[in-house]
């Protein structure tokens, strides 16, 4: 019993270390294995990246789904154990966020200063120029963050596929290999600081940072990872405990 539960535990964490090598692997691909030239923009270059970040989510959730045991992707089964809640489940939706918006509340209390300030200053003006002035500042800001690669990279890209290969295929994989929550917590995010690894390399050698400098910005990744891994995947686990429940 003890030589299947450590197998079982051996298969999680393998699975989870070749889904992290393997998500940032794949973003060397199009130079290192295809050959491409290197992209000339930095549009290019992240829209390379997007699609292997894309590839990646998609391979991860593809070698779940055997180890996992479930014969379809599109078993109601597998989509409950990566915990896709559905519309119902709002209170798994509306709790996490509610919490993580604290983390900015001290960024966006400073960004209501900032815009109080700019009222008193122009409030001189009539009212309906300045509440078009606003409208016109608050659209021009949209349109330049839609149209900006670094923000859809932050914003949209990473989120979605760093939080679908590391935390939703991975703490189901550490559950069903027999660890314990509170060791999951812990665990889960340590395969996702060391995917942040590869920026040192490209500090110090593409970059010419110097090594003390490079592992300091490394490390603060790192440790930054660590604490809000855990906290991401204490709210997955109490979030798609719920879920377990439903399926059984």
């Amino acid at each position: 019993m003890e030589d299947r539960s450590a197998s079982r535990e051996a298969v999680a964490v393998a699975a989870c270390a070749a889904m992290a090598v393997f998500y940032v692997a794949i973003l060397y691909a199009p130079t290192l294995v295809l050959r491409l030239p290197q992209s000339k923009s930095l549009n290019s270059f992240m829209i390379r990246r997007f699609i292997c970040a894309s590839i990646a989510s998609v391979v991860s959730l593809t070698i779940s789904a055997p180890i996992l045991t479930v014969r379809s992707l599109h078993s109601h089964y597998f989509f409950v154990l990566l915990a896709i809640l559905c519309m119902e489940q709002w209170q798994a939706v509306a709790c996490p966020l509610s919490l993580t918006s604290l983390m900015y509340a001290g960024s966006l209390v400073s960004k209501s200063l900032s815009l109080l300030s700019s009222w008193k200053e122009e409030e001189h003006d009539e009212s309906f120029c300045h509440v078009k002035n606003i409208s016109q500042r608050f659209l021009d800001w949209v349109a330049s963050v839609a149209s900006n690669v670094l923000a859809w990279r932050n914003y949209v890209v990473s989120p979605l596929t760093e939080e679908l290969v590391f935390r939703a295929c991975m703490i189901p994989l550490l559950l069903c290999g027999g660890f314990k929550v509170l060791s999951i917590i812990f665990l889960s995010p340590i395969f996702f600081s060391l995917a942040h690894l590869n920026h040192f390399l490209e500090l110090y050698w593409l970059q010419n940072y110097t090594f003390l400098k490079a592992a300091l910005i490394v490390g603060f990744q790192l440790g930054y990872t660590v604490i809000f891994g855990s906290y991401a995947s204490f709210l997955f686990i109490r979030t798609g405990l719920s879920l377990f429940m439903l399926a059984d």
